[in-house]
């Protein structure tokens, strides 16, 4: 943790947020730590993303499916959230299972992990639902049951990166699924109100919340430096670093914005060149990123066991006699994380299914 205690001390002493992206020239005190390339372990994880919105997802995801060497990937699901052009609209959910799509055939995994379309519509909408046959996201909630009640030697972790509908409306249909699994989720600004994963289904995150199954929420704290909105590249750094990196592919990936793509590093660059950046040098947080990389590597964070909240009128109410905790992530080592993706994109591990 030492690296992650000099950081903190630097950023509240003399960084601004707005200044972070700046200094993203990797110098800092930390080191890239050593990975388990020599281990036999792998973490089971299922991703669950809205994979259209915006550019971070697609990062977290490659960022997965290039550490082979860490995970193994049961399968992908998807959900819908906000149109990537309007953050108002919800859009299709079959536009984020295209784009998932996009991403896993790029990085070479699409023949062999499958992709499930999950919900359109919020908790509460299709909670009532479930025990129908082809309720709304019935594809990719049944696929988590199924995987969560297979056996296997180790917990299986469900990384949402995106609002929690699907993995709240698994929890409801098979309760027992709480006992194999932990949910590492890329959401909140918790103590403050709002978030976008998070208001997009605030019924699925309180539903969580009052479960008992193994949760954390990886902080995005808007314009605090303590969550991963810190957690940012420079439109530069992709657009010199990324051009050309993973598998090549013989059959080209029509992108998002139009264009054909035979690799990812390709499609990272055309994403960043078509989204909008924000500060000087212009940069984009990798969110989701983060929430990989603290399972990845714990280190790489701050962590704290806490009672578990609720969220009623936009506000946080604190359950201090809560025996039911969660845990809160916060405090992230940029320069261990962003290092570590640019080194995963020059020598990825392509990962494989169990």
């Amino acid at each position: 943790m030492r690296t992650i205690k000099c950081f903190k001390a630097l950023i509240k002493s003399i960084i601004p947020v707005s200044m972070i992206s700046i200094s993203l020239l990797f110098i800092a005190c930390s080191q890239v730590p050593q990975n388990s390339r020599e281990s036999n372990f792998r973490h089971h994880v299922i991703i669950d993303a809205d994979a259209n919105n915006e550019v971070d997802d697609q990062h977290a995801m490659a960022y997965l499916f290039f550490s082979g060497d860490v995970f193994a990937v049961e399968g992908v699901t998807v959900n819908a959230t906000s149109d990537p052009r309007d953050a108002v609209t919800y859009s299709d959910v079959r536009d984020h299972y295209d784009e998932a799509k996009r991403v896993m055939q790029l990085c070479g995994v699409y023949d062999h992990i499958p992709l499930l379309l999950g919900a359109q519509g919020s908790f509460e909408e299709i909670m009532d639902h479930i025990h129908e046959p082809e309720f709304d996201g019935h594809q990719a909630v049944n696929f988590i049951i199924e995987q969560a009640l297979k056996a296997r030697e180790q917990e299986l972790i469900l990384l949402p990166i995106g609002k929690l509908t699907n993995i709240a409306l698994a929890l409801k249909k098979e309760p027992a699924i709480a006992n194999n699994i932990r949910i590492v989720w890329l959401g909140s600004n918790y103590p403050a109100p709002g978030e976008h994963n998070q208001d997009w289904c605030i019924g699925s995150m309180n539903y969580i919340l009052d479960q008992d199954v193994p949760f954390e929420m990886v902080t995005v704290r808007y314009a605090e430096p303590s969550g991963t909105t810190a957690v940012r590249v420079t439109q530069a750094q992709i657009l010199h670093r990324m051009p050309g990196k993973g598998p090549r592919i013989s059959e080209p990936v029509i992108g998002r914005h139009g264009g054909e793509f035979y690799t990812w590093g390709d499609y990272s660059a055309n994403l960043f060149e078509m989204y909008n950046m924000g500060g000087n040098p212009p940069s984009r947080p990798l969110f989701d990123q983060a929430a990989v990389a603290i399972v990845k590597n714990p280190d790489w964070a701050e962590r704290y066991e806490h009672p578990a909240p609720i969220y009623i009128d936009r506000q946080w109410v604190e359950r201090p006699d809560n025996p039911r905790t969660i845990t809160i992530w916060e405090w992230f080592d940029i320069y261990g994380i962003i290092n570590d993706y640019f080194a995963v994109m020059d020598n990825p591990v392509i990962v494989q299914r169990p």
